[in-house]
């Protein structure tokens, strides 16, 4: 099932089976529906975006099931463990999955994560604090960053 959400990062099409949420995609247009989601998952993960989105939440409840690799996985579980607020390097999440050979794997599977937001892989930045690497777009990390305090300026 599919529905689509208006955010404050532009509009969001959301997809989940009866079980989980599955993938997030930000959309580059309105979209030609956008009407009340009527599946339940669906529903939860628009009520607490909108909660996260109003600084009420830091973290979602709701099941995920994000489709990849073994390599992927172990990549976005990680990402989940990054608390809002803060940020951490490919090189020292490359640490944690292995050492800093893999900082190329790691970008690869932070840039396909399926379920960003939920799957916080805009908390990933550049050695130097450089903001790098977003599927979204740059001006979403930036947003979403601000949005919870990991950066200032």
């Amino acid at each position: 099932m599919t529905s689509n959400y208006h955010s404050p990062v532009g509009w969001l099409e959301i997809s989940a089976s009866d079980k989980a949420l599955q993938e997030i995609r930000f959309l580059e247009s309105t979209p030609e529906s956008h009407g009340r989601p009527r599946h339940n998952i669906i529903q939860q993960v628009v009520a607490e975006l909108s909660e996260y989105f109003r600084s009420k939440r830091t973290d979602f409840s709701f099941p995920v099931d994000p489709r990849g690799t073994v390599f992927q996985q172990s990549v976005w579980k990680q990402l989940r463990e990054i608390p809002c607020g803060q940020t951490t390097t490919y090189g020292e999440l490359a640490g944690r999955l292995g050492g800093p050979r893999k900082v190329r794997a790691v970008g690869r599977a932070n840039g396909q994560n399926p379920i960003p937001i939920v799957i916080p892989c805009h908390r990933v930045i550049g050695i130097n604090g450089n903001l790098v690497g977003y599927a979204g777009g740059i001006n979403r990390k930036q947003f979403l960053l601000r949005h919870e305090g990991a950066l200032l300026l």
